[in-house]
């Protein structure tokens, strides 16, 4: 399925799980932040907001259903945007760990992961903060973990979404991925059409260059043809993460851009909200003359099952 003509689909990436609060004190943290940043990423443009859970009193990480049940609550409370549930985590959690909230909560859409890799965060312990011990065990463990996504963890967490009719959101860091994607098509795991959100600046992955955009989305029109998918894509770090989200916006494809991606609005200037990242996109889209999809848009371009159909 074409998306040239559509509107534009901004999806903020509100915390992540790789980004560290010691590099930001506008990381949200608690489910009360990451519900309000959400807002405000929703009121800028955003249709999609992509969710991690984190200890309200540490920042860590976490798979508590009871965490997550919080911030899901809270968020929709407050607006309708798409929420798009992390099934990746942190590449130290188990599959068991990260596909535990399909089932629970059943959400319009969340993230699958579609390859193996390395996955290193490592570097950016060189940088002069004053690290937390568990920020550094973090890092210090992807130099040797391997962020594992076998073709039993992929069919598993293929068919679980498929069974609650949450929309899987294709993770695909390199052309390996989109064969694997093809595998799942082709099993009839994934349905057509599907949505695929290239992933670029990873280490481990393919660097977020305008050229490796360009043949990642090139083969994916090769392998599965225009009309059977969607796109979106994440630029890891500043400028990366505006200058693809231009080049996306210029080919047809969506964006995402939020603080797990990028925390800096300018070159040594922190971003202090999401919002102000997806305010961003929304001057680019404009000078493209790409109009932003509104929530409801973005469920009918993504065929997603509607907000009333969630667990929460």
């Amino acid at each position: 399925m074409s998306n040239r003509t559509h509107k534009l689909i901004i999806t903020a990436a509100l915390t992540g799980g790789d980004t560290f609060p010691t590099q930001s004190p506008y990381l949200p943290i608690k489910p009360e932040e990451i519900a309000e940043e959400a807002y405000k990423s929703y009121q800028e443009g955003s249709s999609i907001v992509h969710v991690h859970a984190r200890e309200p009193d540490t920042g860590k990480p976490t798979s508590s259903l009871k965490i997550w049940a919080e911030i899901l609550t809270k968020i929709k409370e407050k607006c309708d945007v798409v929420v798009c549930l992390s099934t990746g985590g942190i590449s130290q959690m188990p599959a068991t760990e990260r596909i535990a909230i399909i089932p629970e909560f059943q959400p319009e859409l969340c993230s699958f992961d579609v390859e193996s890799m390395n996955y290193g965060v490592f570097p950016t312990l060189s940088r002069p903060y004053k690290w937390k011990e568990w920020e550094i065990e973090q890092m210090e463990s992807s130099k040797w973990e391997i962020f594992k996504n076998s073709f039993q963890d992929l069919e598993i967490f293929a068919k679980t979404m498929k069974k609650y009719h949450s929309k899987p959101e294709c993770e695909v860091y390199g052309t390996n991925g989109l064969y694997n994607l093809r595998y799942l098509v082709r099993e009839k795991l994934v349905d057509v059409p599907f949505y695929i959100q290239f992933v670029l600046g990873v280490l481990g992955g393919t660097a977020a260059y305008p050229q490796e955009l360009m043949h990642l989305q090139t083969e994916a029109l090769r392998i599965f043809g225009s009309e059977n998918f969607s796109w979106s894509t994440i630029g890891v770090g500043y400028p990366r993460e505006f200058q693809l989200a231009a080049l996306s916006i210029a080919m047809g494809g969506h964006v995402r851009v939020g603080f797990e991606d990028n925390i800096y609005l300018r070159y040594g200037t922190l971003a202090k909200s999401n919002s102000e990242l997806v305010k961003e996109v929304c001057k680019i889209a404009d000078l493209f003359g790409r109009e932003i999809a509104t929530p409801e848009d973005a469920r009918k371009i993504l065929h997603l099952k509607g907000v009333d159909k969630v667990n929460f």
